[in-house]
């Protein structure tokens, strides 16, 4: 569902004439008329099929619309199938080139867009890409009844005006450099799809979109096929050569990791990505890898580690005082976790903007403590001091003396251990349910439980399906949980869904931790109206330190390379590998089909 507000962030060159592409900051990479992009094969050839297994979390699918808050879509059809106003490159960071539009002109003062339309926009009806499609896709989108995280990413977008059949000008309430990447980045659909139905109610409906693969056969419960256009009209497009290079596309769905893991060993299809250190070091081996038939392949990038964490939801009474938040991250010892399950494959993520220009070190600059002083009594202490860094049990660290300063903590805040239980005044012991869509994770939890029973604290373990998971984190209703946040080389406006005060009242947000902040909303604000790098930085700055120091989340852990496991002998790569490759996204993209046998 919020697969266009991840894509988004990847694309931000204000020029004053219509131009090729945007570049948030300074240049485009690719001058105009530019032949492909540099980590393309633009003579691969185009056959064969590409055998994937499901990414989402969720079991199966039961709609087409990815849009709408109901249901789960299938993995990757929003990447497949609909195609966007304006696309960013693998291998830059902030810049967004012409695809449904051939060009773009940023008003002087900043608050419109104009984009025009290449007459040779189809969509799979046959019917051209026309203005009224992209106003009625933006105005579907802000409507009643998709993700709310679209009206925030999209709330100083005043709307969105035809100017002639393949000319739409976007109108902004104030001047903000990421908007037109943001408005650029949107699906664009047909105004055919569903039929007039109201949108909550395009369900099974075949999405009528412009990208490159349509779906084709499909099985519910075992696997979707998407199906190459041959007619695509974009296929000779610059920023399209060399891509969607596989005739068909199969998404096999698995119950469980051990019946993915058995399935790639048995040859049922091609490509895995792995996420648990444990199976890349221990089981992903077997006669097809010592044939060289299956290769393990680690890809490294240059990606924003993101922050994936443990989320404490504040809306919980036992959670808001943030010294209790303090003294759970403490009893987390991330350094025995990497060598004991781990294999030492993992980094510890120590705030939100890691591998990238926003990432927080050392004491406030002069201009992130003017940013944060009016707020002062809204601010942790802390964050006027060095930047948070996690706990540690290494290099003279140890867990008994974080577990001291956590029982401390407790105490401040009114918790003490009566008979083994931790209670408060009113004698209500401190008890926690840690809340997952399978028993997968309980292996990495366990040893966060036994520490926290040190101090006197439960954590329980509630695994449930993924239906009822969906569910209950779209209504908040969860202490703790763990989610993996995507970062971001150019954080903006998708900040006041994650973390500003009115979503956190807004079900289905990704205020997960329920933060409701006058300095958070203020750090952000600043950062969305930033006009140089030079104002953007000391606001992330500002915010990261608020939030990190603010304990909302306990930080987990990331790594520096894509481990895929993939067929050698029935699938090929380009030599470069772009350094800003999202996983499965660059092989549907740019990888092709061996001849057959090796």
């Amino acid at each position: 569902m919020r697969f266009c507000l991840l894509f988004v962030l990847w694309m931000c060159a204000v020029p004053a004439w219509a131009a090729h592409a945007y570049a948030l900051w300074g240049q485009p990479r690719y001058p105009a008329g530019f032949a492909h992009f540099d980590y393309v094969n633009p003579a691969a050839p185009k056959g064969g099929e590409l055998r994937l297994v499901s990414n989402s979390r969720a079991s199966t699918f039961d709609k087409y619309n990815p849009f709408t808050i109901k249901g789960s879509a299938p993995a990757y059809l929003s990447e497949l199938m609909f195609d966007t106003l304006l696309v960013g490159a693998l291998d830059e960071t902030a810049t967004g080139y012409g695809l449904l539009a051939q060009d773009v002109d940023v008003a002087p003062d900043g608050l419109s867009a104009t984009f025009r339309l290449r007459p040779e926009a189809r969509f799979h009806n046959g019917k051209p890409v026309l203005a009224q499609d992209v106003k009625y896709s933006f105005d579907t989108l802000v409507g009643p009844h998709t993700s709310p995280a679209y009206k925030t990413l999209l709330i100083d977008v005043a709307g969105a005006e035809v100017l002639d059949e393949r000319t739409l000008r976007y109108h902004f309430k104030k001047p903000n450099r990421e908007l037109p990447l943001i408005v650029g980045g949107l699906p664009v659909f047909s105004r055919d799809w569903g039929a007039g139905k109201p949108f909550d109610q395009v369900v099974m409906d075949t999405p009528i979109g412009s990208g490159p693969y349509r779906i084709g056969p499909v099985r519910f419960g075992k696997d979707i096929t998407y199906v190459r256009d041959p007619n695509y009209w974009a296929r000779d497009l610059n920023v399209r050569r060399g891509t969607a290079n596989f005739d068909r596309i199969q998404v096999k769905i698995y119950k469980d990791n051990t019946a993915r893991l058995e399935a790639l060993k048995a040859g049922e299809f091609d490509l895995m990505r792995f996420f648990s250190a444990g199976d890349w070091a221990r089981r992903v081996n077997g006669k097809r890898f010592a044939t060289g038939e299956l290769v393990k392949g680690e890809f490294a990038h240059k990606l924003p580690s993101g922050f994936q964490s443990y989320v404490l939801n504040t809306r919980r009474p036992l959670l808001q005082d943030r010294r209790v938040r303090e003294a759970l991250g403490l009893a987390l010892d991330f350094e025995w976790m990497n060598r004991q399950l781990f294999y030492g494959a993992y980094q510890r993520v120590r705030g939100l903007f890691g591998n990238t220009a926003c990432e927080t070190q050392g004491l406030p600059s002069a201009p992130e403590r003017a940013l944060m002083e009016p707020w002062r009594s809204a601010i942790p202490a802390e964050a006027f001091g060095p930047m948070y860094e996690p706990p540690r049990t290494d290099d003279g660290h140890s867990l008994r003396a974080n577990l001291r300063r956590a029982q401390a903590l407790l105490q401040e805040a009114g918790w003490m251990v009566q008979g083994g239980v931790l209670r408060n005044a009113a004698g209500q012991a401190l008890e926690l349910e840690y809340l997952d869509s399978g028993e997968g994770s309980m292996r990495v939890v366990a040893p966060w439980m036994r520490n926290l029973e040190k101090l006197g604290i439960t954590l329980r373990f509630r695994a449930v399906d993924f239906a009822l998971y969906q569910q209950r984190l779209q209504k908040f209703d969860f202490d703790l949980t763990s989610l993996a946040f995507q970062g971001t080389h150019n954080p903006g406006q998708e900040f006041a869904d994650l973390f500003g005060s009115k979503a956190a009242d807004t079900e289905d947000s990704g205020n997960f931790a329920g933060v409701k902040n006058p300095a958070v909303d203020a750090m952000i604000q600043t950062m969305t109206a930033a006009k140089t790098q030079a104002e953007l930085l000391p606001a992330c700055h500002a915010l990261d330190r608020i939030i990190m120091h603010s304990h909302y989340l306990i930080p987990q852990w990331s790594a520096s390379t894509h481990r895929m496991a993939y067929n050698a002998w029935r699938l090929a790569r380009p030599a470069q590998v772009p350094p800003y490759s999202p996983g499965e996204t660059w092989v549907m993209d740019t990888w092709w089909a061996r001849e057959a046998g090796r």
